[in-house]
């Protein structure tokens, strides 16, 4: 362990990605970068396009349509033309999907729940809503340049 917030941080969810995936795969057989997928796409409401899909996961158009074909092929993922434009993929998730991220979903919040609570002065409902705060205003500065903060 690090005495540095930025290596402690990295150190704290690359163990969480790496625990997170072991129970995906032994569990549920598929890795969590599927389920992240997956779960990202229950996250927004009404049907995802490619585009708010990569945006939310934090990679390219180009990477989300690569892999778009093969979600497909696997029942995880239905593609829908839209109707106004017809360039535009809309994309569902499947009967399939929808229950496994519910699921596993649950499942992970149990145990990241139990193994929190393991931690001294640590409340699970506390340091959630502490990250998601944390998370709103890491993606604001990310959006903003050094000149912008400073003249705040």
């Amino acid at each position: 362990m690090s005495d540095r917030l930025s290596f402690t941080l990295h150190e704290l969810v690359s163990a969480i990605d790496s625990y997170a995936d072991g129970i995906l795969r032994e569990h549920y057989g598929v890795d969590a970068n599927l389920f992240i997928t997956l779960a990202t796409m229950s996250e927004e409401p009404g049907r995802v396009d490619v585009t708010t899909l990569a945006r939310c996961l934090g990679v390219s158009k180009a990477a989300v349509s690569k892999r778009v074909p093969s979600l497909v092929e696997a029942g995880w993922l239905e593609t829908h033309s839209d109707p106004g434009n017809a360039r535009r993929v809309v994309l569902t998730l499947t009967p399939q999907a929808a229950s496994l991220v519910e699921r596993a979903g649950t499942a992970l919040d149990a145990e990241f729940t139990s193994m929190f609570a393991e931690v001294p002065n640590i409340d699970p409902v506390a340091l959630n809503a502490s990250l998601s705060a944390l998370t709103t205003v890491v993606l604001a500065r990310s959006h903003s340049t050094p000149a912008d903060r400073t003249q705040s």
